[in-house]
């Protein structure tokens, strides 16, 4: 009988030991979520509060308007259309959007990262060298895409598209999160708010500290 109870026992253990070691938290789906103690005046959750069932409709999961170009008529010559979870409601929690990217002849989408998603580009038109670069060392591997081909972004890796064309270039790419974010390199280091001390910049980048002043004045937005 001891047997029989000592053996049931190191099986319930056993299970919830699994149970535990199966269990983990979800991957962050906004770059922090402080936590509070009075759930009243919290405005952030992992993702979005849910809608009741009885009330969803077909338009939740719907949208319309990545038949339309984006404006490329900027200095880098690239626009990025974006559907996540704030534009398409129906994402939420299904870890999937959807971004459209124009190219203007010559036109870049600047190096970048997105914080919570690998990245699956398609070339619909155009030609465009893409390529990512590894955590350290820092390999960078590299391809020219044409019509059909398909190139992968691994989550978090610096990233960038270039249309080397002489027309205009278009893309479509699915990424592994309803808000994978993006942080644009240059954007981030030389454009933050409030700026980054011009010290750290000059011994980081190895740079004058005119050249460094004129980056932070070139990024910083208006």
């Amino acid at each position: 009988m001891m047997k029989g109870v000592s053996f049931f026992v190191t099986v319930a253990i056993l299970a919830l030991a699994s149970s535990l070691a199966s269990a983990y938290d979800p991957s962050p789906l906004q770059d922090f979520c402080v936590a509070i103690n009075d759930i009243k005046s919290g405005v952030f959750v992992n993702g979005k509060f849910c809608k009741d069932p009885a009330m969803v409709s077909a338009n939740d999961f719907f949208f319309s308007g990545l038949n339309i170009p984006g404006n490329t008529g900027n200095k880098v010559g690239s626009n990025v259309t974006l559907v996540n979870v704030d534009k398409l409601a129906g994402l939420n929690t299904l870890g999937i959007s959807l971004a459209r990217l124009d190219f203007a002849p010559y036109g870049l989408n600047p190096p970048h990262t997105h914080p919570r998603g690998t990245e699956l580009l398609v070339v619909i038109e155009g030609t465009l060298l893409v390529g990512f670069v590894t955590s350290n060392p820092n390999k960078l591997f590299t391809k020219v895409l044409n019509k059909g081909d398909v190139f992968v972004f691994p989550i978090g890796l610096i990233h960038f598209q270039f249309n080397i064309g002489e027309t205009a270039a278009l893309a479509f790419a699915g990424l592994s999160s309803q808000n994978p974010g993006v942080i644009t390199i240059a954007n981030a280091v030389f454009g933050s708010v409030p700026p980054i001390n011009p010290d750290v910049l000059i011994k980081a980048f190895q740079l004058d500290k005119n050249v460094v002043e004129y980056l932070q004045k070139a990024f910083t937005p208006n």
